[in-house]
């Protein structure tokens, strides 16, 4: 494998189910050591997309390299470097925790060094591991699906849907193996509907709509690129009220407070025929992720893949 290569390498990249086409023309470059976001609703084309990378899913057509090797020609060779949490994760549930984790490091041929300190630090005790995964809850058997991911020290972790089911403090130990993962020189592809998570964790990612790219970005410049939140508090206590021309900025009512997501060229426009109604308080903060990827979503034409990445480079 050549170090000198990104960790993953997708090049006019299709994978078509018959007439029905799961993703088309997507390219994205993830480099080594980077934790990378892959954001997209239900039915984008992530987990297609995701399939292909590791070797479950023969492309269409186009071309895909991860660390330096073709997924499906060179598989032997690429299985002992990934780690792969599925969306949908199923284990054999006669299988205790312990069994489910020796099979899985069996299969990957490759020693396991973190696997009982991985188990530690994620709260599966011994007594845990010695149940039957028939008896695990969601969250546990999440737990055992993120171990066999990392236990063998892969190189390249493709996690799909990763805090599903797991509590609080769990996720902050999961935040931690990503930051320890990609300090120690690994590279982590994190697709997630928790847009917060992703935004907590990710420099950059890449947002897919309909099987297409539609961007890929900074984190920081994606949100400093899009809408503004804007809150006012009315002083005379009438509540909902017509806002004239901002009523184009979809405004969220919670009694005399009013939210309204502003482009950034409208910002000053707006916010001078706003401040000529009896304001109280007002607030401007520039939108999380989630609110920029909704902003995003809903903007005709808005992104459009490679031009994006160049404009703001890794």
């Amino acid at each position: 494998m050549d170090e000198a290569t990104a960790a993953i390498e997708l090049r006019s990249l299709a994978k078509r189910y018959g007439p029905v086409t799961g993703i088309e023309d997507l390219d994205i470059t993830v480099e080594r050591g980077e934790v990378f976001g892959f954001l997209g609703p239900n039915g984008a084309g992530k987990t297609t997309t995701i399939r292909c990378l590791v070797g479950l899913l023969r492309p269409s057509s186009g071309r895909i390299r991860v660390l330096g090797l073709d997924p499906i020609a060179d598989h032997r060779r690429l299985a002992p470097a990934l780690g792969y949490l599925p969306g949908e994760l199923r284990l054999y549930p006669e299988l205790t925790g312990h069994q489910s984790l020796r099979l899985l490091g069996d299969l990957q041929g490759v020693p396991t060094p973190r696997r009982d300190e991985l188990c530690e630090r994620l709260g599966l005790d011994a007594q845990d591991l010695a149940r039957p995964v028939r008896d695990y809850s969601r969250g546990m058997k999440q737990k055992l699906g993120l171990v066999q991911a990392l236990q063998h020290q892969p190189r390249l972790v493709v996690l799909d849907e990763p805090s599903e089911g797991l509590d609080p403090l769990v996720q902050e130990t999961f935040f931690d193996l990503l930051t320890e993962t990609a300090a120690a020189g690994g590279t982590v592809l994190l697709s997630s509907h928790v847009l917060p998570e992703v935004q907590r964790a990710c420099a950059r990612v890449a947002i897919v709509r309909a099987g297409r790219m539609v961007t890929v970005q900074r984190v920081a410049a994606l949100r400093e690129a899009r809408a503004r939140r804007v809150q006012l508090t009315f002083a005379d206590a009438l509540g909902r009220r017509p806002l004239g021309a901002a009523e184009q900025w979809a405004p969220l009512w919670e009694g005399d407070r009013v939210r309204l997501l502003v482009p950034p060229d409208q910002l000053v426009t707006t916010l001078r025929e706003l401040l000529a109604l009896p304001v109280a308080d007002l607030t401007v903060e520039e939108a999380g992720l989630d609110e920029a990827f909704l902003d995003l979503y809903r903007t005709p034409g808005s992104g459009s893949g490679p031009e994006d990445e160049t404009e703001v480079p890794s």
